[in-house]
């Protein structure tokens, strides 16, 4: 079987070459695939108004958000939407990090106030000597760093902190095992958020935008921060809220805001630095994120096995050659697995090894038989009620 591979933005080679050219048939061009992709890859196009075909099996992005993509809408369909997690996060923490440095230090200020000087090299060097008490910051080893969200990004920011010194403080109740190995010793457990912004001195945000993060930064948080605390907001710009902050930063409260974010409302305001959405944009997380995809993708279309999905249970049932396979996703109700069953002994179809998993609302099966798996069974599969979608591999 040819795979069919639409790509909506360029994604890096490194993960295109994953994709062996016997197999698979990667195409900018809807056309070009005969507008029945089987997998898009897509890193910041939006897919909300576009019509994606009926064809379509899986969508990788190439990041880690995935606010551009119709997660609901392709959750219905039973078709799995992957991410990167992680593949960026070198890439984001080090942008966090020279944030922090852009703030205590007062560096773009002070640079505008340089690129503005006129005159000859005496007059500059006295204008400078004079301007620059107004740019006198702070050193960072002793401070604190609230970090909300404790995913990827946030471990390697507050270990990071933890090595320039500084006290690292922690904040996520659905921190992962994984992540919580990962993380140092010496970062400190906020008890709540509220515990967190009244003992920070810098806050930085690495949680996705959703209705439970959207304005996590507003008014009366930054009024539990010291003053002259410094906002970081790397993640989304909705988390904060901007006016609690552009008035914050009026009063004296907040000594800056960095955000990766900028609008018209902050801008040009003399205590933000505001820069391009800079987060990933090195070659490497470019890299790092197209063939972490990319191997998930592959992965999911020729054997089944999920992993890294944002609307689908983690799903890995090793596989031997002599075994057929049926993955099948379905609504989280009760008696799918049973129904499916009685369709495979009906068919006189043993099954020789499953797997059933649930993330919320979807639950996913891959199931292996001793024989091949006619399309007739299942079609009968496919049309039981609850079933979104069942794929013979």
């Amino acid at each position: 079987m040819i795979y069919k591979i639409l790509t909506l933005n360029n994604i890096s080679p490194r993960g295109l070459e994953r994709l062996p050219r016997e197999r698979y048939t990667v195409a900018a061009d809807m056309a070009l695939l005969e507008n029945s992709p089987d997998a898009v890859l897509v890193r910041s196009a939006d897919m909300h108004a576009m019509q994606i075909p009926d064809s379509v099996k899986a969508v990788g992005r190439a990041g880690a958000g995935v606010n551009n993509i119709p997660v609901a809408a392709l959750s219905k369909r039973g078709v799995p939407v992957f991410n990167a997690p992680g593949a960026n996060a070198n890439a984001v923490k080090e942008l966090v990090l020279a944030g922090m440095f852009l703030a205590a230090r007062n560096l773009c200020q002070a640079w505008n106030y340089v690129h503005d000087l006129q005159g000859d090299d005496a007059s500059i060097a006295a204008a400078v000597e004079k301007g620059k008490k107004k740019f006198v910051g702070f050193e960072l080893p002793g401070r604190t760093l609230g970090v909300v969200g404790l995913g990827a990004i946030g471990v390697e920011v507050a270990n990071a902190a933890l090595g320039l010194h500084m006290k690292a403080l922690g904040y996520d109740p659905q921190i992962t095992v994984q992540r919580a190995w990962q993380l140092s010793s010496g970062v400190e457990q906020a008890r709540s958020l509220e515990d967190l912004f009244s003992r920070a001195d810098m806050i930085t945000l690495h949680v996705p935008l959703n209705d439970a993060t959207r304005g996590l930064v507003n008014s009366a948080r930054i009024a539990l921060l010291p003053k002259g605390a410094v906002v970081l907001n790397f993640s989304r710009g909705g988390i904060v809220d901007e006016a609690a902050v552009v008035a914050a930063l009026d009063s004296g409260h907040l000594h800056a805001y960095v955000c990766d974010f900028p609008t018209d409302h902050i801008r040009r305001h003399p205590r933000v630095v505001a820069l391009p959405h800079l987060g990933a944009s090195t070659g490497e997380a470019e890299e790092n994120c197209a063939v972490m995809v990319t191997d998930t993708v592959r992965e999911y279309l020729e054997n089944g096995n999920v992993r890294h999905a944002v609307n689908f249970p983690d799903a890995l049932l090793p596989r031997t050659a002599d075994e057929h396979r049926l993955a099948i996703a379905n609504s989280n109700v009760p008696n799918m697995v049973g129904q499916i069953s009685t369709c495979l002994a009906s068919a006189n179809l043993n099954i020789e090894d499953l797997l059933n998993k649930s993330r919320g609302e979807v639950a996913y099966t891959l199931i292996d038989t001793d024989a091949p798996i006619p399309p007739s069974v299942r079609d009968k599969i496919g049309s039981i009620a609850g079933v979104l979608s069942a794929r013979i591999i």
